[in-house]
């Protein structure tokens, strides 16, 4: 018991030391993101949204693409964060090309592309369009549900070589799209979304985890029997390895499903996800791209996937006892303290005016590899609201 009351009260004492060195920082980086995204929007316009800055060039996708609604959901937040009403004006502007993505039943990324988009809208400004959105969105996700295997669909086609047309893979990252499902079960009052995403989420902890608690990036059932044909990678650096971003959506996905329904089993997945990462974060704990990537200790971090972890870890630690909660603050304090340092954090009008440098895509397939990344940009500032929130 006084080893427990110890602990926590080094956590308390090591958190507060560093807490308004950190909070000038997490303030000033704020106002440098509100800088980089006025100069980014000068660079683009409707329909154009920026993904990264690779070769000295800044890339946009169409609003089909999975990341177009981290752009309008990242201005919003900077707005929420700083008063940027240009940056408002912005994200309506982008929205207004956005909304048509809310009859695509093409991707089960509609979580990222229209609740990071029109969920922080009507967050913030409560209003019967963006809820129609948002519920036509939820629909056209629920299509790609496959009862028999209980799980929502990823890919179509599978992008690999020779796949069975009967196979369905299932990502990691599609726990992050369950949340829109909760709303719309809350707004709509029919309770087969919040079903849909809690089968979801079950099958997805039975399959997708070891018994470490890493991750598979992909687990592939068959379309008709609902059964595991494959459990495999396409962005980590194995199908054994740990692929640092996945994890991180495994956590957030979880910290979510527990936030909504309550179900300690949620917790406690989320919990030993947590425990998993932080055993095998690096020093500074910015994680390498994959956690058995090849090269390391000189391997590429995943900023990006510090980002997300912070995050999630800063929603965590509210559901848990004080000592476990403490750990988990440090932890994601020590994460943004990297991160808000020049290594990672571009300065005024640098890095193709994102905010943070040193994020990995695809690494496989040389996508995207140590570069800036939108959805690194939208949970950094996620991440820094949610510190100055606890904060108070």
């Amino acid at each position: 018991m006084n080893r427990i009351l110890t602990s926590v009260l080094v956590l308390t004492l090591v958190g507060c030391s560093g807490q308004n060195g950190l909070t000038k920082k997490a303030d000033a980086a704020l106002k440098t993101a509100v800088n980089q995204y006025t100069y980014l929007s000068a660079q683009v316009e409707p329909g154009q949204y920026p993904k990264t800055f690779e070769h000295n060039k800044l890339e946009t996708s169409d609003s089909g693409w999975w990341c177009s609604g981290f752009y309008p959901g990242t201005l919003l937040y900077l707005d929420e964060a700083q008063n940027a009403p240009e940056l408002k004006k912005e994200a309506l502007e982008f929205l207004k090309d956005l909304e048509k993505e809310q009859f695509n039943t093409t991707t089960h990324d509609l979580g990222f592309m229209m609740y990071c988009s029109f969920g922080n809208a009507e967050r913030l400004s409560p209003d019967t369009e963006y809820e129609a959105i948002l519920m036509k969105s939820a629909q056209s996700l629920s299509s790609r549900y496959n009862p028999v295997a209980k799980v929502i669909k990823s890919w179509d086609p599978a992008p690999w070589n020779g796949a069975d047309p009967n196979e369905m893979p299932v990502i990691i990252d599609n726990m992050m799209n369950l949340e829109l499902l909760f709303w719309a079960a809350r707004h709509s009052g029919d309770s087969r979304y919040y079903q849909m995403a809690v089968n979801h989420a079950d099958t997805t902890l039975k399959y997708h985890f070891r018994s470490d608690y890493s991750s598979f990036h992909v687990v592939v059932y068959d379309t008709a029997t609902g059964q595991v044909t494959r459990q495999i990678t396409n962005q980590g650096a194995a199908d054994g390895s740990s692929w640092a971003r996945g994890q991180s959506w495994g956590l957030y996905g979880y910290t979510v499903m527990y936030r909504e329904t309550k179900d300690k089993k949620y917790l406690v997945q989320a919990q030993n996800i947590a425990d998993y990462i932080l055993a095998n974060l690096p020093k500074d704990k910015v994680p390498y791209w994959d956690y058995q990537a090849p090269g390391i200790p000189h391997a590429l971090r995943d900023s990006s996937a510090a980002a997300v972890t912070a995050s999630a870890l800063l929603e965590l630690q509210q559901y848990v006892d004080k000592e476990t909660a403490a750990r988990y603050t440090l932890e994601a304090n020590a994460m943004l303290e990297t991160l808000l340092k020049p290594d990672y954090l571009a300065d005024n009008k640098q890095n193709g005016c994102f905010i943070l440098k040193h994020g990995v895509g695809n690494m496989p397939k040389n996508s995207e590899v140590d570069v800036p990344l939108t959805y690194g940009d939208y949970y950094f500032v996620e991440a820094l609201m949610r510190y100055k929130k606890l904060k108070g």
